[in-house]
């Protein structure tokens, strides 16, 4: 097994978040992780701290490379409801096809996990929610500045919406559901922020 100082942490820890990502942190033995990564359980310990500590590190570390970017770019990108249609787009695509099919998504998984409440955790999920919740008011305030949205729609009620609704769909996804039923519930909660689904 390779020594605690001739390896690379952070390549451990992607390694580590593949792993808890696919299988859950609740689910994958200390063991599992031992072969996932090669290394020693002295070694992770040492380098990691416990099992709890290691399984935070990997969820922050999830939000800082899958997250934060997504988060930025949709903030930055101006368009308002097209940007917002195609978050979800690319974010039903991600979890129903390709590399990480039906993995959902590692935060929310841990928002159903039974570690939800580790300060740590709670502090990474909370942190996570804050930065999805202010990229989609940040869009839907594009939205309103472009007359796409009505004047008088609550921007905070919208946008806590909208991340409650990529929750959900990533946890939908990993249980199995047809990317089309997901992008239908996405088209159908925009067009009700438009007024366009009133009868």
């Amino acid at each position: 097994m390779p020594d605690v100082k001739h390896f690379d942490p952070d390549t451990v820890l992607d390694q580590v978040v593949r792993l808890f990502w696919e299988r859950g942190a609740a689910t994958a033995g200390i063991a599992e992780v031992v072969n996932a990564t090669g290394l020693s359980r002295s070694s992770l310990y040492a380098t990691f701290g416990g099992k709890r500590d290691l399984y935070a590190a990997a969820l922050r570390r999830y939000v800082e490379s899958q997250s934060r970017p997504v988060f930025e770019r949709l903030a930055a990108d101006g368009r308002g409801l097209p940007a917002i249609t195609e978050f979800f787009d690319r974010l039903v695509r991600a979890r129903c096809e390709g590399e990480h099919a039906r993995w959902g998504c590692m935060v929310s998984n841990a928002h159903a996990g039974p570690d939800r409440d580790d300060p740590q955790v709670r502090e990474i999920l909370d942190d996570h929610h804050r930065g999805l919740r202010a990229a989609m008011r940040a869009a839907l305030q594009d939205a309103r500045a472009q007359e796409q949205i009505p004047p008088g729609l609550d921007l905070d009620a919208a946008a806590d919406m909208l991340a409650l609704l990529a929750y959900g769909m990533n946890l939908r996804s990993r249980a199995g559901a047809p990317a089309a039923d997901l992008l239908a519930t996405a088209t159908t909660t925009l067009r009700a922020l438009t007024g366009a689904a009133r009868p």
